[in-house]
């Protein structure tokens, strides 16, 4: 599928704020609900549009500290460690890198006690 101007203003729109409804996208992009409707439903069907999120502010949760952490990894075991390391409760993201590490998570704590005992674990 080929994107044009008003299918990424309707994904513009929804990067701010996934909430909005389709009648407020049509008033705001001066479109009709009907286009804004069968324009989301084709991008959803077409995967471009996968789900929907909440963005959390993890500060108000107590986790102050965000840790960028690089894994290296022994052949072969990279993807079974890196699911291993998706499911711990501190980690927001894994990625796997090129370069001198093979994965890089990023993780939220409470304070560096909590994020000292995850690196020894």
């Amino acid at each position: 599928m080929i994107l044009d101007k008003t299918d990424v203003k309707i994904l513009k729109n929804l990067l701010v704020d996934a909430r909005l409804s389709s009648r407020q996208l049509a008033l705001k992009l001066g479109m009709s609900t009907v286009t804004i409707l069968t324009r989301i439903k084709k991008m959803e069907q077409e995967k471009i549009i996968k789900g929907y999120t909440a963005i959390i502010d993890h500060e108000k949760l107590g986790y102050d500290l965000t840790a960028t952490i690089e894994i290296y990894t022994k052949k072969g075991k990279m993807v079974e460690i890196e699911q291993d390391i998706a499911g711990m409760e501190n980690v927001c993201a894994v990625y796997d890198v090129t370069g001198e590490s093979d994965t890089v998570l990023v993780a939220k704590f409470k304070n560096r006690d909590e994020l000292s005992k995850f690196v020894k674990t």
